[in-house]
């Protein structure tokens, strides 16, 4: 099992990752709450993974947090749920958030995020509920920050085809990063802007 790597990012293209370890390049998909966070390509960057192993390959999924991982780990144990749609879980709500649909048994936020039904929402709250204290600890609120940097070119792009890749239909996608806010966002920004529209 591969638990952390260390290295150099050389390639971010939500929501996949290239990470160069010592001359070796691991793929990595994240969540874009850890996409988020990332530094700019070139500069050093550390994340917890978790290997999903299968017949027909291996997927390295990487976390900006332990806590981002925990939660990963215990959603792809229930029923119904698999490591893509607990990315797009991840990448559609915080971690807190998450913690505060289980502890208000409140799974309307859930079917909010594309690809959860209401069916899978409140088996996810029922199942998960249990685990809830496990997950607690040391959960702090996130600052919502906005990004300074200038978009890069095709940043509306990028935006929307990771928003494509999370499950959204392109035309709800191009909707959501067009009313995202105001020119100059990066691709960033402009998800994070977007998912935030998507689950009011």
């Amino acid at each position: 099992m591969i638990g952390r790597l260390m290295g150099t990012l050389a390639a971010k293209q939500a929501p996949d990752l290239l990470v160069d370890v010592h001359g070796v390049g691991y793929e990595v998909q994240a969540p874009l709450s850890t996409f988020y966070e990332l530094p700019a390509v070139g500069e050093q960057v550390t994340l917890h993974t978790h290997l999903v192993v299968r017949e027909d390959g291996h997927t390295l999924y990487g976390f900006g947090s332990g806590r981002e991982r925990e939660l990963f780990r215990a959603l792809i144990r229930v029923n119904g749920v698999g490591p893509k749609l607990a990315l797009t879980l991840l990448s559609g709500m915080r971690v807190e958030d998450f913690i505060q649909c289980l502890q208000q048994q409140d799974a309307t936020p859930l079917t909010r995020i594309p690809g959860v039904g209401r069916k899978t929402a409140e088996r996810l709250v029922i199942e998960m509920e249990g685990r809830v204290k496990a997950l607690v600890g040391g959960v702090a609120p996130v600052a919502d920050s906005t990004s300074a940097a200038p978009a890069a070119d095709g940043a509306v792009a990028e935006a929307v085809s990771a928003l494509v890749a999370l499950g959204y239909k392109q035309a709800e996608a191009a909707r959501l990063v067009d009313n995202a806010g105001e020119p100059g966002l990066a691709s960033e920004e402009l998800i994070r802007r977007a998912l935030q529209k998507s689950v009011r």
